[in-house]
């Protein structure tokens, strides 16, 4: 039996709903006006797919965007696929949800940031210094799991 309510748990699975909603409507009507997304995902996470290429060049995780050019969009209850291009090369993806770090739509300053979880097998909690946003830096340990929305706010 469990001993608490976790919350955190709970706001992970919920915002990952919301992902989802968002690239159920992107599926079905396309992006629209300016809006473009910067997903940011561990690809390490065993279930996340990608090219041995993009492996080996980002082992840890990667950012990739989803604006003008993608293909193949498809959307299930745990994860997405996508075709994004890497240098004119058509690559498929899979993303499942577990596996995204931050998501992020800067057309309308919306961002998501995902802590780890208890259950992550992440044995090296540093974030890396080679993130896109330059500031990455949190405590090694969290005892709730945090969705902070503040810094991408007016």
């Amino acid at each position: 039996m469990s001993s608490g309510i976790d919350y955190g748990k709970l706001m992970h699975h919920a915002m990952r709903g919301l992902i989802q909603t968002v690239l159920e409507d992107v599926k079905q009507n396309g992006l629209p006006g300016e809006h473009h997304f910067f997903i940011t995902f561990d690809t390490g996470h065993p279930d996340a797919r990608l090219a041995d290429w993009l492996k080996e060049r980002y082992p840890e995780e990667m950012t990739v965007v989803m604006q003008h050019q993608y293909d193949d969009l498809e959307v299930t209850d745990e994860g997405f696929s996508i075709t994004l291009s890497f240098g004119d090369a058509p690559e498929p993806l899979y993303i499942p949800y577990d596996s995204i770090e931050t998501f992020v739509d800067p057309s309308v300053e919306f961002g998501l940031r995902f802590e780890s979880q208890d259950g992550d097998e992440d044995d090296d909690p540093e974030p890396p210094e080679d993130h896109p946003d330059g500031d990455r830096s949190e405590p090694e340990h969290h005892d709730a799991e945090v969705v902070s929305l503040d810094r991408f706010r007016k």
